[in-house]
């Protein structure tokens, strides 16, 4: 069942386009200290090559902002810089060339301060993403709605955005995140109603991979499935590129964007006579940075396997020292049981064109 999507104004991050039916852009943060370069951009292209298509750094000193130009001029994705309360960091970041800022004006003092950021970025076409977090509110706000609730998270981003408004700035994307997934879905929905700027969606704080992932795809897979969200992170405690694979799992199990390898296995039961664990695991690591959508099955029983794995694109069903290789539940080969995953290894190199990260199982002769 196709999504509709939410209806929201285009923006462009340097040339991603953001809202209006873009296709939802994948997003994550380095961890690295911005001011070592050579470090940044190490981490930002593996970013690159997990998929990410939109990167931000954080910018908290002139140090850190001074080294954004080189960054950017060593990197092919847009750049977004991270930046609170001091406006002159953001003018720094805007001069060396960022793609985007993070900024929330109500947070940088004087309005002719802010007046000096909107026009500095209005003129180079760089858009602010207004962030809004539970845990980080203005206490007026918490006060008048007895804590961080979703309508004060709400009020919070309208006031930022009213500051830009009135500077006659409307590039404008916003977030509305919480730790918890109920707080943010509500958040988003109830923003949602009220504008119509393009939202980035995700759960703030979200915790280490397992956890992290469930409580992400739970908050972004409802809001998407429900036509909110512009574009994603999934924030996790954990190397950035994790973030990018998850997010590239939470779209594809959403029928909304694919990209690299989807690994379907069976749960394992009394037929199951081999290491189906540990193979599956085998199997999601060698093809990792594989990046043409392909559903690959990985069945631990020849007699069903095949036909409850029939829409995989490719796969394998293992039996007692043996298994066999197939192909949209039609089998295409038997081999022995050490010679099995080499031989799906081989026949998703030669499917993709793309080389597997165990290389010299894929070009190892294998027996039928």
């Amino acid at each position: 069942m196709e999504i509709e999507r939410r209806k929201t104004r285009r923006i462009y991050v340097g040339s991603v386009p953001v809202g209006h039916g873009a296709a939802i852009a994948v997003q994550s943060m380095t961890n690295t200290d911005t001011r070592n370069v050579r470090a940044t951009v190490r981490q930002i292209r593996s970013l690159e090559r997990a998929g990410c298509e939109i990167v931000r750094v954080a910018a908290p000193d002139r140090a850190a902002a001074l080294a954004l130009g080189e960054i950017r001029s060593r990197i092919s994705i847009p750049l977004i810089a991270d930046i609170h309360f001091d406006y002159r960091l953001a003018l720094e970041a805007l001069r060396q060339g960022v793609d985007g800022l993070r900024l929330n004006p109500g947070n940088i003092g004087a309005r002719h301060k802010v007046r000096e950021v909107t026009r500095a970025a209005a003129e180079r076409g760089v858009p602010i993403r207004i962030g809004v977090n539970a845990g980080s509110l203005d206490r007026t706000i918490l006060r008048s709605h007895g804590g961080p609730v979703p309508e004060a998270m709400v009020e919070s981003a309208l006031g930022h955005v009213g500051i830009l408004e009135k500077e006659g700035f409307h590039l404008i994307k916003i977030s509305l995140k919480a730790s918890d997934v109920p707080r943010t879905v509500e958040a988003y929905r109830i923003l949602s109603r009220r504008v119509d700027y393009p939202l980035h969606v995700g759960v703030t704080e979200a915790g280490t991979p397992l956890p992290g992932a469930i409580k992400s795809a739970l908050g972004i897979g409802i809001l998407l499935s429900e036509g909110v969200g512009d574009t994603i992170r999934v924030s996790l405690t954990a190397p950035p590129p994790e973030e990018v694979r998850a997010a590239y799992a939470i779209l594809g199990a959403l029928g909304v964007r694919r990209r690299g390898v989807e690994v379907i296995s069976c749960p394992t039961c009394s037929r199951t006579e081999i290491d189906l664990i540990g193979l599956a695991r085998k199997v999601e690591r060698a093809l990792v940075h594989v990046v043409t959508p392909l559903k690959v099955a990985v069945m631990g029983c020849v007699v069903n396997g095949p036909g409850e794995a029939k829409e995989a694109d490719v796969g394998l069903a293992g039996g007692r020292g043996k298994g066999i290789l197939f192909k949209k539940g039609k089998k295409i080969g038997s081999y022995t049981e050490k010679d099995l995953l080499p031989a799906l290894l081989h026949e998703i190199e030669a499917m993709t064109g793309e080389p597997v990260e165990q290389k010299r199982l894929s070009s190892q002769r294998v027996k039928k």
